[in-house]
C-alpha cells in the first residue's frame, strides 16, 4: 500500500518556465548577452538554478565567478518576480486534495532553491499539508542524489516500497530508483517520455488522475 508520494516541483506540479526564463533572460540583458527562448529553458532547468545559468551563459562566461555573480543576480530577480506567469498544472490541486483526504502523506523535493521552494508553494498550495518541502539546501546534494527523498523517508515514517516519487526529469527517476522508491514520470512536465522510460521510470502518466489508481 502506498502512504506516501513525493513530488518534484517545476514541470511536475507547476509549469514555471515562463517566470524562469523572463529571470535569466533579464540578468543576460544587463549584461548584453543573448538571450534564448523558452524551448531552451525547458533543457536548461532541471538541475538547480546554478546549472541554469551556467547552461545559459555563452561558454567564455563561464569561469567560477562569473556563474556565482549571474546565478545571485538571477536568484534576487527571480524571488521578485516568481509568480508571474507560472501555474498548476490540470489537475494537480485536485490530486493533492484527494491525496490528503485518503491519508496518503505527500511532500516536495525539488532542486529548485529552498527560498523560491517554499515561495511557489505557499502561493499555490498554502492548504496542503506536506510532511516536507525540501528545496536545494547546502548540506544536502542535489537529485539523482537519493540524499532527500531518504530524508522524507524517514521523517513521514515510511519504507521505500511504500512511496512513489512523481516527477519529469531523469534526475527524479534516478533518485527514486536509488532510494528504492517507486518511480513515476509525468509526460506533462519539460522533458520527454524517452528520457523518463530510459531512466528507469515504473510508468509514465499522461494525467495527474493516474496517480490515484496506483495508489
Amino acid at each position: 500500500m502506498i502512504k506516501l508520494v513525493i513530488f518534484d516541483l517545476d514541470g511536475t506540479l507547476l509549469e514555471t518556465v515562463g517566470d524562469l526564463a523572463a529571470s535569466c533572460n533579464a540578468v543576460l540583458r544587463r549584461y548584453g548577452l543573448p538571450e534564448h527562448d523558452y524551448t531552451a529553458y525547458r533543457r536548461f532547468v532541471g538541475n538547480g538554478v546554478r546549472k541554469l545559468c551556467e547552461r545559459a551563459l555563452p561558454e567564455q562566461w563561464r569561469t567560477e565567478a562569473q556563474i556565482d555573480r549571474i546565478r545571485d543576480e538571477f536568484v534576487a530577480y527571480y524571488t521578485a518576480h516568481i509568480d508571474c506567469h507560472s501555474y498548476a498544472y490540470e489537475g494537480i490541486s485536485n490530486l493533492l486534495e484527494e491525496l490528503v483526504a485518503r491519508g496518503i502523506k505527500v511532500a516536495v523535493v525539488s532542486n529548485k532553491f529552498q527560498q523560491g521552494t517554499d515561495l511557489l508553494i505557499r502561493k499555490f498550495f498554502p492548504e496542503i499539508p506536506f510532511v516536507a518541502v525540501f528545496g536545494n539546501r547546502p548540506e544536502v546534494p542535489l537529485k539523482p542524489n537519493p540524499a532527500a527523498d531518504l530524508e522524507v523517508l524517514r521523517l513521514a515514517g515510511v519504507a521505500p516500497e511504500e512511496a512513489l516519487h512523481l516527477g519529469d526529469t531523469a534526475s527524479d527517476i534516478r533518485a527514486a530508483k536509488a532510494a528504492g522508491i517507486g518511480a513515476v514520470g509525468v509526460s506533462w512536465g519539460f522533458r520527454s517520455r524517452e528520457e523518463l522510460l530510459e531512466a528507469g521510470a515504473d510508468r509514465v502518466i499522461d494525467r495527474a488522475e493516474e496517480l490515484l489508481a496506483m495508489v
